[in-house]
């Protein structure tokens, strides 16, 4: 038997214990010692040995422990309820305040941490109970906190985004200058949707009551700016050195770890319990990524030594098919197996198989990436698992699972309307890169 069919047995055995829901990491790492000792004998103890220890030393992936560390400290600062408060009042005598409010801080979150779990789940605990209480709608207020929250998968500083750079062998800072353009889209696209719906049944977003909003304008301004101010701050200064190349993104997310934590202290939220809790989130989160990253790595050398990437390439490319039937093919199999898998498995062992047949048909790689990254955003909200209606199941226990589902249902179809938009007018990823980096 060829070492290119062992490689297909190879993924076929990987799909399965995955489905038999086995530990990912310890799956991948299992597998490729197994296949890589068929094909390179006792060699591969060696090379297990060299791979894991170049992702472990890999500068750029230092960003994923720094900025889920910002993430996590910005989200113990307050600084966001303080934000959502002020502009509910001073836009509470508007009818759909709460879903402007929601989905204004919910994109400001995510330009502060690239974790959707953290976003949708911070997020909710601020608006649902007050949507709720206002009696705005159940669906329609889960849809917008939801599709809100996902936006830190794209929004900058993405974690996806800094894993998916070195995995698909592009500058993060051109993906993070790439993102910027479509998550502001995503965005007004969100907000447009619920003010169209207002509009045509008021009684979805009712304006707040006289009594809710009777504080003084002096103190609505003041909670505004120390709300809106500290977190734009943060955000520009970490993302502009990124951006501009005054800083790698390394070095950029460092930055953004010290002002979040002169941002807490300024706010009055620094203390050792916090920092301490910060710190434990961050090693965990950081741990099960770059382990999932180092087995990945790992299982995809063998593949290669195998051969199979390149007859699978050969293969599909013998073909002869259009490329928007390979590119429409990649995305839908991203888009199901993003239903049971999180992002993490999609972009370091899924993708990397189609990695030679992108390259070989000259695509515009940061182009895929932002197609990529909002297809895999759009299953957050896709039935029939959709974690993001978990989430907010678990925030808001009496809401109906059902009407979660109907209200995330038309942001999904606002998402993949993007994609879609993408797809035709490639420069809406690529227009800020070429401006910012020529």
């Amino acid at each position: 038997m060829s070492l290119e069919i062992y490689g297909l047995i190879l993924l076929g055995g990987l799909f399965a214990a995955i489905c038999l829901g086995f530990p990912i990491s310890f799956t991948l790492i299992t597998i490729g010692m197994i296949f890589g000792y068929i094909a390179l004998g006792p060699k591969v103890f060696y090379l297990m040995t060299l791979s894991w220890y170049d992702t472990m030393v890999d500068t750029i992936l230092a960003a994923v422990a720094l900025f889920t560390f910002m993430g996590y400290l910005l989200e113990k600062a307050g600084l966001m309820e303080r934000l959502f408060h002020a502009l509910l009042l001073l836009s509470g005598r508007l009818k759909g305040s709460l879903y402007l409010g929601t989905i204004f801080t919910a994109t400001l979150f995510a330009a502060a941490t690239g974790i959707v779990g953290a976003s949708v789940m911070i997020i909710g605990l601020m608006a649902a109970p007050v949507m709720k209480k206002t009696g705005y709608s159940t669906g329609l207020s889960a849809g917008a906190i939801t599709a809100g929250g996902t936006l830190g998968i794209l929004i900058p500083p993405s974690i996806m985004l800094v894993v998916m750079g070195p995995v698909m062998q592009v500058s993060v800072a051109r993906l993070f200058a790439a993102a910027i353009v479509p998550g502001v889209m995503l965005a007004t696209f969100y907000v447009g949707y619920c003010i169209v719906r207002v509009w045509m049944n008021p009684k979805l977003g009712p304006p707040l009551s006289d009594e809710e909003l009777d504080v003084s304008i002096s103190f609505k301004v003041r909670e505004f700016f120390f709300g809106l101010v500290p977190p734009s701050v943060l955000i520009l200064a970490t993302l502009g050195t990124i951006i501009t190349g005054i800083a790698t993104p390394t070095e950029g997310a460092a930055l953004g770890c010290l002002g979040s934590i002169i941002v807490t202290k300024l706010n009055g939220k620094l203390t050792f319990a916090v920092l301490k809790e910060a710190v434990f989130r961050t090693a965990e989160t950081t741990s099960m990524v770059m382990i999932l990253l180092a087995a990945s790595t790992f299982m995809g050398v063998v593949f290669s030594t195998l051969g199979t990437p390149t007859f699978i390439a050969k293969t599909l490319l013998s073909w002869n098919l259009p490329n928007w039937v390979f590119i429409v093919g990649i995305l839908l199999t991203c888009f199901v197996l993003g239903w049971p898998l999180e992002w993490i498995p999609i972009v370091v062992i899924i993708i990397p198989i189609f990695l030679p047949v992108i390259m070989e048909m000259n695509i515009e790689m940061i182009w895929f990436c932002i197609l990529l990254a909002v297809t895999l955003q759009t299953c957050w909200l896709s039935p029939p698992v959709a974690l993001s209606a978990y989430y907010i199941k678990g925030i808001m226990p009496d809401w109906e699972l059902f009407d979660i589902y109907r209200g995330m249902l038309p942001f999904m179809g606002l998402q993949i309307l993007g994609v879609l938009i993408i797809y035709f007018f490639p420069q809406i990823a690529l227009w800020l890169p070429k401006v910012v980096f020529g």
